[in-house]
């Protein structure tokens, strides 16, 4: 396990797990693979829970969410005090970067919930995976998730690999700062290799490297847990995903780009440690 009591910073962490919000049935393709297709990872417009709904047919049922939170979410538990380690160093990560190229940095909020929640983009469930509202400057994460990501595609389930996708998603904020993400959602093609969508995934990827960059040197990451991340994001590949369900693939249909693209990525942004480097949209 990585050191993370090294890390002294804290985020802003909510812990909405065990107070409700609704249910989510889902129509069509099995419910998994298609939020993985969709929304695993993502948060790249503020629209993506209406996304969601038009390409899944879906049916939601929403119920009033419970004030009370169940005696055993009560208090800082273990995975919550990971969450808020891993998102302060994020921002410390980031909070120096912009500081550097003159920019003021605004530090993002994450939530805790299980099975649904509502956040300033909609209705967010299990089902739409760990992702980023730009509306309220949110990450959204259901840690239930990574035994589903383990046991269906592969990828590792273990404490760098969960602070990857957080990362991820931090990245994802940063992109929203930076005016990034707006750019991509006027883009033309937002499906398919060589789309908006994909590059602003790999961005994102890139992103998450340059912070766990970071925490290599400063002794947080403990020899051969790298490899938890390259897991991750090789197991959330478009390309591993669709040949893993289906037997073949279509980059068409491409919204987060292959595993070989997510990882090669994330280790240049892991190499360089620099947020130049990070330039997906090149090409």
């Amino acid at each position: 396990m990585a050191l993370w009591d090294k890390i002294g910073s804290r985020g802003d962490v909510e812990d909405r797990r065990g107070m409700g919000g609704g249910t989510m049935a889902l129509s069509g393709v099995g419910g998994l693979v298609v939020f993985l297709l969709f929304a695993f990872l993502g948060g790249g417009t503020g629209d993506s829970g209406s996304i969601l709904e038009q390409a899944l047919n879906q049916t939601v049922t929403q119920s009033s969410q419970s004030t009370e939170q169940p005696a055993e979410f009560q208090g800082a538990d273990k995975y919550e005090m990971f969450t808020s380690k891993v998102l302060g160093s994020n921002n410390d990560t980031w909070s120096g970067i912009f500081a550097v190229q003159g920019r003021d940095y605004t530090a993002p909020k994450l939530v805790l919930f299980r099975q649904a929640t509502q956040s300033g983009c909609g209705y967010a469930s299990t089902a739409v995976g760990p992702h980023y509202c730009p509306a309220d400057q949110t990450i959204y994460l259901d840690e239930t998730f990574f035994d589903e990501l383990q046991k269906r595609f592969g990828g590792s389930s273990g404490d760098v690999a969960q602070a990857y996708v957080i990362a991820h998603e931090a990245g994802h904020h940063v992109q929203n700062l930076l005016g990034t993400m707006d750019e991509a959602d006027a883009g033309a093609s937002q499906t398919g290799e060589g789309s908006a969508s994909v590059a602003l995934e790999l961005q994102a990827d890139c992103y998450a490297g340059i912070w766990m960059h970071s925490l290599s040197a400063e002794g947080i990451l403990q020899s051969g847990e790298i490899e938890q991340a390259l897991s991750a994001a090789a197991a959330v590949g478009d390309d591993h995903i669709q040949k893993t369900e289906t037997g073949a693939t279509n980059p068409e249909t491409w919204t987060h780009g292959s595993s070989a693209e997510r990882t090669k990525w994330f280790k240049v942004g892991y190499s360089t440690g620099k947020l130049t480097s990070c330039d997906t949209f090149a090409g």
